[in-house]
């Protein structure tokens, strides 16, 4: 692709490495920026940097937040004791979406995959079995994408805390098998949460 001007170029670059922005794609957005008000690509800029430089990860269970404790861990209603584990932040906002869970979570950061030269040690397991370890949870959730990297990290992490003798379930598989959890649908993911089974049960059938 060739360019009149290396400024131009320079920012469709950086545009493409987003997921899922190719070069042309990169360019439309480039260009339509061009076509704004400068006040506006201003005030897109500045904002990706202020959130960049001042956004905090929750000191508690990892999840993105303004202060230390994000809002979800700081609301004295929710329920401490019952800890829904997932992989990323964009989970937090599916379950959240469908009004049926009112516990806390944790946020892993990703999934154990060997093939991505991920272990347990580059997620935040090792803060969850703390967290377990206290004696202040009474049942954790696996709510992880059914697919073999998720299933590997519930088992995982279920040895990991099974001396501890509390509760755990997985989610309802209403998800498909294979399925990420971000994209399914409010109703059939809530219908998880609400009907989710013995963890040990998922281990039986698979």
């Amino acid at each position: 692709m060739e360019f009149s001007s290396k400024l131009l170029e320079n920012a469709v670059n950086e545009m493409s490495q987003l997921p899922g922005i190719g070069k042309r794609t990169a360019l439309r957005l480039v260009l339509h920026l061009l076509k704004q008000p400068k006040e506006q690509s201003q005030k897109l800029a500045a904002t990706l940097v202020k959130m960049r430089n001042e956004i905090n990860f929750c000191t508690n269970c990892h999840n993105i937040s303004d202060s230390k404790l994000c809002e979800i861990c700081a609301n004295p209603r929710r329920d401490e004791q019952l800890i829904c584990v997932v992989e990323d932040i964009r989970d937090v906002m599916a379950i959240e979406n469908t009004s049926q869970y009112r516990g806390h979570y944790h946020v892993l950061g990703g999934k154990i995959s060997p093939m991505d030269g991920i272990g347990p040690g580059d997620l935040t397991i090792p803060s969850l079995v703390e967290k377990v370890k206290t004696g202040n949870v009474r049942e954790l959730i696996f709510a992880l994408s059914s697919t073999m990297e998720g299933d590997t990290t519930n088992f995982y992490i279920y040895k990991q805390i099974e001396p501890y003798n509390i509760t755990t379930t997985t989610i309802a598989r209403g998800i498909s098998v294979g399925d990420e959890l971000e994209y399914a649908d409010e109703v059939t993911l809530g219908r998880s949460i609400l009907h989710r089974i013995p963890f040990e049960s998922s281990l039986k059938s698979t």
